[in-house]
């Protein structure tokens, strides 16, 4: 996740948080409790983003879900429960599901070294005997860490461009040449091998693999690609298969190329600048382009899954999902005010909040996503938006918004 959007959410989140509930007139008024929602979600988000999806899901599926406002200014084209967008960080829950996936058929095991498996040999250089293991990936512990490796390279535009790469104002990422795009594999070979080109010891921390939490973007996207390289199949494919698939998710998947782009929405850096389509070379960590519609499907599987009912997995891989992994001497700092920081602990590439909400956060540029489910009462919400987050404003409309969701679900169910 954008690690500037990142730092504003959490310093301003608790105030919003906090905030006493607005009052409900339109349910005292006689409307239904839906359209009562709508308007509050209507009233909160006053223009900070041109476009947004919510949606209140429980173990039997999803109670509420709407679109507002404009998937394209421009054109005026709404944006609705169909529209399709990039939910950045997100993403990476789906990586979870496909690491036990594969365990589950015998192709892994979380705790195998991940050279066992790698064409290519990687290892901290500051602990060249001590290995790293999927298991440290999936709970970012692996020493791996984004440097400006990342952040320069792994943003690509999806159409050419008579540019070369540039930078739009208040996003710290590149936009790199459509005819940069390499494989995911070689992207990683050249950032983690001592004989990749763009090789750098400070792609690792001074830690021990193991011993601190450090979220890391390239550690997600390796475990990928060992997916891919156990599986023989490309990361998009084996979860295509393995999840999309099987949920019946037929609006979501890892390339553009797949979608009618009438039905994608335009991306935002503020409420009237387009940022233009991109792809991650490292699109297993951020990539994953879906609807609110087809979100609310997998929430509802990851509920059920908590829940002992899933589909996807066993009993005991969904377990080992939700499992908490990590002790407190594995963090150097922790909010336990916050209620949807996924960096409090962690499942298997599965965030826990101090707050009992399981799920993820995602940011990257015109795009933000929240994505949790309450471990006690089992209802979870999503919020997708299609306009950076400016500013403090914005923040508390964004919160607001996720917030209104979170006091009007009990009421639906």
């Amino acid at each position: 996740m954008n690690k500037i959007l990142v730092t504003l959410l959490v310093i301003s989140v608790i105030t919003s948080c906090k905030q006493k509930p607005n009052s409900t007139k339109e349910i005292v008024n006689n409307l239904p409790i839906k359209d009562s929602l709508t308007l509050e979600i209507e009233k909160l988000n006053k223009n900070y983003f041109n476009g947004l999806a919510v949606a209140i899901v429980d173990s039997t599926g999803t109670i509420y879900k709407t679109g507002i406002g404009f998937a394209d200014i421009k054109s005026k084209k709404p944006y609705t429960s169909n529209t399709i967008q990039p939910i950045a960080s997100v993403s990476k829950t789906f990586i979870g599901i496909a690491l036990m996936k594969a365990q589950e058929k015998g192709l892994l095991n979380l705790d195998d070294p991940i050279n066992k498996h790698l064409p290519f040999k990687v290892q901290n250089p500051n602990f060249t005997n001590q290995p790293i293991t999927i298991r440290q990936l999936a709970t970012h512990t692996s020493t791996i860490v984004d440097t400006e490796n990342y952040m320069g390279r792994a943003y690509v535009l999806k159409d050419e461009i008579d540019s070369t790469s540039f930078k739009i104002e208040n996003i710290p990422q590149s936009f790199n040449p459509n005819n940069t795009k390499i494989p995911l594999s070689q992207f990683l070979e050249n950032y983690l091998s001592e004989t990749g080109k763009w090789y750098k010891k400070d792609a690792f921390t001074k830690n021990k693999p193991g011993q601190l939490f450090e979220y890391t973007n390239v550690g997600a996207s390796l475990a990928a690609y060992i997916i891919e390289l156990v599986s023989n199949q490309s990361y998009s494919e084996y979860t295509t298969e393995n999840i999309l698939k099987p949920l019946k998710m037929n609006n979501s998947g890892w390339n553009y190329s797949d979608f009618n782009m009438s039905n994608v929405s335009t991306l935002y850096s503020n409420p009237k600048t387009t940022v233009p389509y991109y792809s991650l070379i490292t699109y297993p960590d951020g990539g994953f382009l879906t609807t609110i519609n087809d979100l609310s499907i997998y929430l509802n599987e990851l509920i059920k899954g908590y829940s002992g009912s899933g589909t996807l997995l066993s009993n005991k891989s969904y377990n080992e999902l939700f499992k908490i992994q990590l002790k407190e001497e594995n963090f150097t700092e922790r909010d336990p005010n916050h209620p949807y920081s996924d960096e409090y602990n962690t499942g298997i590439f599965m965030g826990t909040s101090a707050m009992n909400n399981i799920g993820h956060t995602g940011g990257d540029p015109g795009t933000s996503a929240l994505m949790f489910f309450n471990a006690k009462d089992k209802i979870g919400r999503i919020l997708l938006v299609n306009t950076n987050i400016e500013n403090q404003e914005g923040v508390n409309a964004y919160y607001g918004i996720f917030n209104k969701l979170g006091e009007f679900g009990h009421k639906l169910e």
